[in-house]
């Protein structure tokens, strides 16, 4: 059902302050974080309750991935590290390990700036980029879903195999093409809707005649019959049933010009940081954010997105079980890779790859020159210094630089003890107080 219309509502008041209780998930007690949020709170109120109705999700996967994110930001259940003035004794600071739950909203940035500066390392200098999606239509969505298991590394590797091919056939001859490819299960409401995004090589590498291939203009008309034809061939002969094979001779007839893909226009600028940092809020972006959760009175959700087909804002208000459901149905298996690095891209031999490709870059009259500008990998004091303006290392109290006093796991105890290592004499000078 459809909400209320306009502008975000003003977040009610939750409906059970958690402030001083403890949430019991998957046999632990989860104390509340620092950063307790809404979205927290319904999945501390209703997680048990939704399991009960929905026994696929009675797993100890699932319960790990929620009581991580319940726990986030929360020293005492995750671990720390604990920074000391070492000058006056008196300035600390204690820096919470990251969940790293799929489910955290508070993790996301993190990664997206990791990732950033990861992608920003393995891209072709001289090399055209472009941001390429994949669709999957909506008669395979369930599909997708009841066999994620077996049938989304296979989507994975066809999409590497379509783009050879479509090179291959644009140019008349065979071409080895690269992509960093990224797994997207949601759309802009939330509901499963599986799709790839791809920084692809715009060209491929002719290894008969070591000369890298630029290919200026993508038919898009025949990217679209490529990737049909590729994707129903793998469900096909990934899956093999005949309902399935029933549905993939429905798809052909229904979709004559191929299947929905979207080819970025135009040609990637030398700054590519820009385009990996695009194609990154589409990476680990969860379903929903915090500012999009307009209300939750304990039992209904109401939150906003923008449509795709309309492109106005529309705000919808589901059960807490179907709220909960639309977050966790986008958890992939355990130990999926969501990002793939496929042809030229492929990370166990980009060295390797990456000195023929300039060689044969050499060869190329008119390349797109822009040496690819590496992005510095943001370390935590940065990051809060952006968020706050203060760095959380530099102590209040007499303006030293705070160093590494302890750090603390809740599996394997004491790490690592400044205090016991200078009581046993064994105190350096050189000890490195860098921030993490």
């Amino acid at each position: 059902m459809r909400g209320g219309r306009g502008g975000s509502s003003v977040l009610q008041p939750l409906h059970r302050n958690l402030t001083n209780t403890p949430t019991r998930c998957d046999a632990m007690v989860v104390e509340p974080s620092p950063d307790w949020s809404v979205f927290k709170q319904i999945f501390a109120d209703h997680w048990e309750a939704f399991q009960h109705a929905q026994p696929r999700y009675q797993t100890s996967y699932y319960n790990g991935l929620v009581a991580k994110m319940l726990a986030c930001g929360n020293p005492e259940q995750m671990g720390y590290v604990e920074y000391r003035c070492l000058q006056c004794g008196q300035g600390t600071h204690r820096v919470a390990m990251s969940c790293k739950s799929s489910l955290c909203l508070r993790c996301a940035k993190v990664y997206v700036d990791n990732w950033v500066s990861q992608v920003s390392k393995m891209l072709h200098a001289g090399v055209i980029y472009r941001h390429l999606i994949l669709t999957v239509p909506a008669m395979f969505r369930m599909t997708f879903y009841q066999n994620a298991a077996v049938v989304l590394s296979a989507f994975m590797r066809c999409g590497a195999q379509c783009l050879d091919d479509f090179y291959s056939t644009v140019r008349g001859k065979a071409l080895k093409g690269g992509s960093i490819t990224v797994l997207h299960t949601h759309g802009r409401n939330g509901q499963y809707h599986p799709h790839r995004h791809l920084l692809a090589t715009s060209g491929g590498y002719d290894a008969q005649g070591a000369r890298w291939e630029h290919l200026q203009y993508l038919p898009y008309e025949l990217l679209r019959r490529k990737w049909q034809w590729h994707l129903l061939r793998m469900v096909r002969q990934t899956l093999k049933t005949e309902a399935i094979n029933q549905l993939v001779d429905i798809c052909f007839r229904k979709y004559p010009n191929g299947l929905v893909t979207n080819v970025q226009k135009g040609q990637v600028p030398s700054q590519y940081q820009s385009l990996a940092r695009y194609v990154a809020k589409y990476v680990v972006s969860p379903p929903i954010s915090m500012r999009r959760i307009d209300r939750y009175d304990g039992e209904r959700v109401t939150y906003h997105y923008r449509s795709h087909r309309t492109e106005r804002l529309e705000h919808e208000t589901v059960t807490v079980e179907t709220f909960i459901g639309r977050m966790v149905q986008h958890t992939v298996p355990k130990g999926f890779k969501r990002i793939r690095y496929y042809g030229v891209q492929a990370t166990k031999t980009f060295a390797k790859v990456k000195v023929a490709i300039q060689a044969a870059l050499a060869k190329v009259e008119g390349v797109v020159k822009g040496a690819v500008q590496i992005i510095a990998r943001f370390t935590y004091r940065q990051r809060y210094e952006q968020s706050t303006g203060r760095d959380p290392l530099v102590c209040p109290h007499c303006q030293s630089e705070m160093g590494i006093w302890r750090i603390w796991h809740p599996t394997y105890g004491v790490i690592y003890d400044e205090g016991e290592v200078i009581k046993r004499g064994t105190y350096a000078s050189s000890v490195q107080r860098a921030g993490p």
